[in-house]
């Protein structure tokens, strides 16, 4: 049996991975504002350090993003 270990990040990291990866705009103080009101990607908790995979930052990421569009006339 071959066990694999995920990296998972903490909140600066996981901020840091969403700008560098999507090209997104993220700070670890919104990410913990968004920790407390929802809206943000899913995390662990490990004592008191949230953790985030990867997989779940990119799917959020990936959900904040809209439709390509030709135009700023586009249909929403």
């Amino acid at each position: 049996m071959t066990l694999r270990i995920r990296r998972l990040l903490r909140r600066n990291d996981a901020a840091q991975y969403v700008r560098e990866t999507w090209s997104q705009p993220c700070t670890p103080t919104w990410l913990a504002k968004l920790a407390v009101i929802g809206g943000g990607p899913l995390y662990r908790k490990a004592g008191r350090f949230p953790l985030y995979d990867p997989d779940d930052l990119d799917a959020w990421a990936s959900a904040r993003l809209g439709p390509k569009r030709r135009s700023t006339s586009d249909p929403v």
